[in-house]
Order: C-alpha cells, then sequence, then structure tokens
C-alpha cells in the first residue's frame, strides 16, 4: 500500500508529470538542463526529483558536485505502466538546448 501511495502522490502533480516525460523523452540529463528547461529554481526542481525519486522513478548519478538523473531500470509493472500512460497524455516537453556546465 505505501509503495502505491507514494506513486499516486509523486504524480499529483502537473509539474512532476512534465519533468519525468522530459527525463523519460531525453534518457539522463543533468539537474542543469531540467532547471533550464523548466525555468526554475534549483530548489524546486530538486523538491520535486526528490519526490520522484523517492516514489521510485528515478535514479541519481553524482559527478562531482553534479547530479544526473534517468528513469531507474528496471522499473515494476505499475510504474511502467505508469510511465507509458503518461506518454498518452499530450504534455509539451521543452527541448534540452542547454549544454550543461559539467559537460564543458
Amino acid at each position: 500500500m505505501d509503495i502505491f501511495l507514494k506513486t499516486v502522490g509523486a504524480l499529483n502533480d502537473e509539474t512532476r508529470l512534465h519533468i519525468l516525460n522530459f527525463i523519460h523523452q531525453n534518457g539522463e540529463v543533468c539537474v542543469c538542463e531540467i532547471e533550464s528547461a523548466f525555468s526554475m529554481i534549483q530548489s524546486r526542481v530538486s523538491r520535486h526529483l526528490k519526490i520522484l525519486k523517492d516514489a521510485g522513478f528515478l535514479r541519481v548519478d553524482r559527478r562531482g558536485k553534479w547530479a544526473y538523473y534517468a528513469i531507474r531500470s528496471p522499473l515494476d509493472r505499475f510504474r511502467l505502466a505508469c510511465l507509458e500512460e503518461i506518454g498518452y497524455l499530450e504534455l509539451t516537453v521543452p527541448s534540452c538546448s542547454v549544454t550543461c556546465k559539467a559537460d564543458k
């Protein structure tokens, strides 16, 4: 029951749906790319990412001071089904146009 509630709670926010879809579409992305794509301050992005990570959707890879997020693999059937359903929503996915400072 706890897994179900955490998952549903994480998806109960339009911004998190957009961020999750963005990561799913772009693969592994740096937190700075998410900040730029959504024009959000670091603390707000971090809060959303923490909720999605705690709900089991994301994995994080820390490289120095940078954090890179990707869809956790493998996902259980429930989270995978949720992610597939999000793909059917008509969400606008911003482009990943910024080059991460860590990649320079």
